[in-house]
């Protein structure tokens, strides 16, 4: 009996954009900068001062695909990354990846000596000498450290959401100081919130980390975040009107994550078209706001105090920029009691400062969120 011919399906292209927590972007818009000196430092080595960097941001501002990206840039140059989040049990991860990215066969030692090294679209080292693991965290990671810097390979440590509360984290700030004194080839990137990040550095046992580089990642102009959009459309196979770029790009706001969102929500709706219209952009948007609220606006909210919110319900009835004094007098507060407020609210990323006198919101689309919560 013959078999019935089944219907052929268009082949759907994958959806180029990726909105998802620890996805590395197809291209890192507005990035162009740090990229290109974290290029130069991993070729330069032991003593460049932007292999100690700190990347703060409000949500959505691409802080873990930065790091990620970068990890990946110090690969290709012939350097072993190792990536973790602030949590417990952070040393031990680092050591574990360390290990595993420094070897393919590695047995702790008391002095652990290459025995073979192969570069090529992997790393793969071989080591001598595996005897029972003695020694403590910073002496571990010494040993590894030393044994790869004397082949020339560099080791790069990222730390994702900077917890000022975890013990680790001052742990390996401090060895790290050690490192760096030595003049080995490491690196420490670390980012997150800034409110938090700024917490860490008033610890005293990390003063180090005062003199690291620091970039805040501001909001991403509109030319870029389009510009951004287009190409990854087009590299997906696909073209988008002006009009409908421009509609995309100036519903981002200039945040990167937002820009993933609308950029993958405006491409699922007609994924076989060889155009993303103006349509499927404001069918997007909807979309994106709806899942950005869901995934860093609730966020937001549930880590501001009594006092914060406080503070940006009185700003609402305001329509754009809000005079300090003006909440103040709302609040039924004296100016240097809502100070407090303004400074934490601007090191969350939540509010920005117009000027000396004036704030705004900064995290798109969060008077509107508040103002449905309050009604």
């Amino acid at each position: 009996m013959q078999k019935p011919i089944l219907s052929e399906r268009p082949y759907m292209v994958p959806n180029p954009f990726t909105p998802t927590f620890g996805r590395i972007p197809l291209l890192m818009t507005g990035r162009d900068a740090i990229i290109e000196e974290m290029e130069q430092a991993f070729d330069i080595g032991s003593g460049d001062p932007n292999l100690s960097t700190i990347y703060t941001g409000a949500r959505g501002t691409g802080k873990t695909a930065l790091l990620l990206y970068l990890s990946r840039i110090a690969s290709a140059h012939g350097w072993i990354a190792v990536n973790v989040t602030a949590i417990p049990g952070m040393l031990e991860d680092i050591l574990e990846q360390t290990k595993q990215g420094a070897a393919q066969f590695l047995e702790a030692s008391d002095n652990p000596r290459l025995r073979s090294l192969t570069i090529g679209q992997f790393l793969g080292l071989e080591w001598d000498n595996p005897t029972q693991e003695r020694g403590n965290w910073r002496t571990q990671m010494g040993k590894i450290i030393a044994s790869l810097n004397d082949q020339e390979i560099g080791l790069l440590i990222t730390v994702d959401e900077v917890n000022p509360k975890l013990d680790e984290m001052v742990h390996l700030a401090t060895t790290y100081q050690h490192f760096v004194g030595e003049e080995r080839q490491v690196g420490l990137l670390l980012a997150g919130l800034p409110g938090n990040v700024n917490s860490l550095l008033r610890n005293e046992s990390v003063s180090f980390l005062r003199r690291a580089n620091q970039h805040k990642l501001v909001r991403i102009s509109d030319e870029d975040i389009a510009e951004g959009i287009r190409t990854t459309i087009e590299e997906g196979g696909r073209s988008i009107s002006l009009e409908a770029l421009s509609s995309a790009a100036k519903a981002s706001e200039g945040f990167p994550y937002l820009m993933q969102l609308v950029g993958y929500q405006s491409w699922a709706r007609n994924p076989d078209s060889e155009t993303v219209s103006e349509e499927d952009v404001h069918w997007g948007i909807a979309r994106a706001r709806a899942s950005f609220s869901e995934r860093v606006l609730d966020a937001t909210y549930y880590d501001l105090s009594d006092g914060d919110i406080r503070f940006l319900r009185a700003m609402l009835a305001d329509t754009r920029e809000s005079r300090l004094s003006d909440i103040a007098s709302r609040m039924g507060e004296a100016s240097n009691y809502t100070s407090t407020y303004k400074r934490r609210l601007i090191e969350q990323g939540v509010i920005g400062e117009r000027g000396s006198s004036y704030v705004s919101f900064e995290l798109p689309g969060f008077r509107e969120y508040l103002e449905d919560r309050f009604k």
